[in-house]
């Protein structure tokens, strides 16, 4: 699950914007037994994800109060990728992450050779969504990943996961990945 700050939705329970803030986080569908009503008047929006590697594609980082050993983990990855000399606050990630992930109200995307990337990135071929993983390409679906194809080396595809997020990728960090991915 995860939030995009704030209500995204009217008290008709209808998605009005696509974002509220630059804070785009990704929780767990559990914490301390909390209990949430789903749009709930003048409260978050809340966003549901199959697995940690889609809620990456869409640009979110993992939550820094239900998620702290992910948050951690991402910090020193993000640390690496930016070559910084200390580990960077959220809002310089969300920052930073902001504009690669929207502009002017469209997602931004980038070309690369699939070979290129690492485990856990998102691509688009042909209008469909894949996962990254080994040597396979991913098919997503709403319901779970349906189809397990061969990764070819040079084919240039359209990048979804927003470029810091694949720098830390490339550190190390390794996005969870839903069962029917396994």
């Amino acid at each position: 699950m995860g939030n995009r700050g704030g209500a995204l939705h009217n008290t008709g329970r209808e998605i009005v914007r696509v974002y509220k803030s630059r804070r785009w986080i990704a929780c767990v569908l559990e914490f301390r037994g909390r209990r949430r009503e789903v749009m709930y008047p003048n409260r978050y929006t809340e966003l549901f994800f199959l697995d940690e590697a889609v809620a990456f594609a869409a640009g979110h980082r993992p939550c820094a109060e239900c998620r702290r050993e992910r948050y951690n983990a991402f910090k020193r990855t993000w640390q690496l990728a930016h070559r910084l000399d200390d580990l960077p606050f959220a809002d310089e990630m969300d920052l930073g992450l902001h504009s690669e992930r929207i502009d002017k109200g469209k997602k931004v995307t980038y070309g690369a050779a699939v070979g290129s990337l690492p485990n856990g990135c998102f691509v688009q071929i042909n209008g469909c969504a894949y996962l990254v993983l080994g040597s396979s390409l991913l098919l997503w679906t709403p319901e779970g990943y349906t189809r397990r194809d061969p990764r070819p080396k040079d084919l240039r595809v359209t990048v979804l996961t927003p470029k810091s997020i694949v720098g830390c990728f490339r550190q190390g960090y390794r996005p969870q990945i839903h069962g029917t991915g396994q």
